[in-house]
């Protein structure tokens, strides 16, 4: 009885290495197939597809969430400016105080 079963479980085991290979196989062909619709974004290196849109800029490529990044970035841009300016002068006030 033990042989028997030796050679099912080996003929099992062929069988599902074969079924991997072809799945494999499929899957290549489908990510070859697909490869042009793909792009990397040039800020995070992230993979765009279906389920992360890409915007293309130039001849970059932009995930949506390194473009809502850069969106609120320079919607702070201003702000930013202003409390840099006001560091200066605050600065530059003190000096004059201290006679620097």
């Amino acid at each position: 009885m033990r042989p028997v079963n030796m050679a099912e479980e080996e003929r099992s085991r062929k069988e599902l290495t074969l079924e991997s290979l072809v799945e494999g196989k499929k899957m290549e062909a489908y990510v070859e197939h697909r490869t042009r619709e793909m792009h990397a974004c040039a800020i995070c290196g992230g993979i765009g597809y279906k389920k992360r849109p890409m915007k293309c800029v130039g001849t970059r490529w932009f995930c949506m969430d390194c473009v809502r990044q850069l969106k609120e970035l320079m919607d702070g841009l201003d702000k930013w400016g202003a409390e840099v300016k006001l560091e200066n002068e605050m600065s530059r006030k003190m000096d004059e105080g201290l006679g620097l």
